[in-house]
């Protein structure tokens, strides 16, 4: 188990990067890993904590591994509990075998030893099976802390029936978006909706326009949350809400798929992952959507950026380390499996797969026919691998969030809102004990 006066490197970053070791914060975990002999034929049962609809994948494999049966745990998603249980579980000396972390979440299990270092016990002989960045998400030090399921590239979801209906072209930049918002809104229509208290979804805009809210020089974390690139994409969303352009709703709730549903909302710039929410919440608009590139800040380029994904992690305390590598390995590359996974909507995958001959690859009647993941495979391959999360990503996106839900309540603009939470940012990873200052 490493300990927290270790230098722990930041994410994939191969510079140099502060540590997430040697400050004041009590480790998380009561117990370590260790790897629990097994006698010939004896069973091993692994706990499994998630809030993906896995189950149909985990079923095939313990269909095929009746001597390691795993034992799929629903819990809250991510900050809506089910981490908070983690945490708990860890500080208790009871924690699962093998748990649901999303990449920006991983850092903060860093910081309170919360990972089994998976290297060794092979895991870095598994790499050449998935794509390079999203390895690099659960690598610390060099050493391997998770093994990625899947991520989230951005694209265009919007309704090609609407937009033909209107004679109105399909957005290539963001100002054309802005220009087809002005004309859907004179149908009755607004373009798309603004959530508020989605603070990883509108990051997605500063990432594709080249910001880096997080960066670092030597031991310190600089934080960068209102750089020129950030404060265009706020310009650009506080101009849309200004004009009534878009509706100050929040994402994945019932008014926003009755916009969705009623063409009261015309497009959504969301992640791949986002196809199963639709179709699942919009089912009479089948054949009715189409997806695009992310509208460029730039005409003719084709940046894109990321939102969401997620590693299958194994907890510090594990006894069946070996085991629940197996599992985790098998899981996110089984070619069956994968194919469960894709119909459950778990995102985009993190093995590396031939597109064409894969469920992703094939025609949805959904999306008229359309093979939209191919503009997925795209915006995959152009998002910028240098965006970091910090070690308090969950506690400081809240404050952006908090400062958006001003905004939206009648109090100064987004831009203002990201020049108070900058220094919320830094206060948070100051209070962990780490070295921190702003850009500015």
């Amino acid at each position: 188990m490493p300990t927290r006066r270790k230098i722990l490197a930041w994410g994939a970053a191969a510079a140099a990067a502060p540590a997430l070791a040697g400050c004041g914060e009590k480790v998380g975990a009561a117990r370590t890993t260790t790897a629990t002999r097994r006698g010939p034929g004896q069973k091993v049962t692994l706990t499994f904590w998630t809030w993906v609809p896995l189950q149909k994948a985990v079923a095939l494999w313990n269909e095929q591994n009746p001597d390691v049966r795993v034992d799929v745990q629903m819990v809250p998603a991510n900050t809506s509990g089910g981490y908070q249980k983690m945490h708990s579980s860890l500080t208790a000396g009871d924690p699962p075998d093998l748990a649901q972390v999303e990449y920006y979440a991983l850092p903060e299990f860093m910081l309170v030893n919360g990972l089994t270092d998976l290297s060794e016990y092979g895991a870095d002989e598994l790499k050449g099976a998935y794509t390079d960045w999203q390895w690099q998400q659960g690598v610390f030090a060099g050493r391997t802390y998770a093994i990625p399921q899947a991520s989230g590239p951005m694209g265009l979801f919007y309704r090609q029936d609407l937009f033909d209906k209107w004679d109105i072209e399909v957005p290539a930049t963001w100002d054309e978006f802005r220009a087809a918002a002005v004309k859907i809104k004179k149908h009755g229509s607004l373009i798309t909706a603004f959530p508020p208290a989605n603070a990883q979804w509108f990051a997605a805009f500063p990432w594709q326009r080249g910001a880096h809210w997080v960066t670092t020089e030597g031991d310190t974390w600089v934080v960068d949350l209102a750089g020129p690139e950030s404060l265009e994409v706020a310009d650009f969303w506080d101009g849309m809400l200004t004009d009534g352009l878009v509706a100050p709703v929040q994402d994945a709730q019932s008014a926003f798929f009755k916009g969705l549903q009623t063409g009261q909302l015309v497009t959504w710039p969301g992640a791949q992952w986002y196809d199963a929410l639709i179709r699942g919440n919009a089912p009479r608009t089948e054949g009715r959507w189409r997806v695009a590139e992310l509208p460029q800040w730039e005409l003719g380029a084709h940046a894109s950026s990321n939102w969401g994904g997620s590693s299958t992690a194994i907890l510090q305390g594990s006894r069946h380390p070996v085991e629940a590598l197996e599992f985790a390995h098998w899981l996110n590359t089984d070619p069956a499996a994968l194919d469960l996974l894709i119909a459950a909507g778990y995102g985009w995958p993190a093995a590396r797969i031939e597109l064409a001959d894969s469920a992703l690859g094939k025609p949805d009647p959904f999306f008229g026919g359309q093979r939209y993941n191919e503009v997925f495979q795209l915006a995959d391959g152009n998002v910028d691998t240098s965006w970091r999360f910090a070690p308090t990503t969950t506690q400081s996106y809240a404050h952006v969030q908090d400062a958006f839900g001003r905004v939206l309540a009648g109090h100064g603009s987004l831009a203002d809102a990201l020049r108070d939470a900058e220094g919320t940012f830094v206060d948070d990873l100051r209070a962990k004990g780490l070295k921190a200052r702003s850009a500015r």
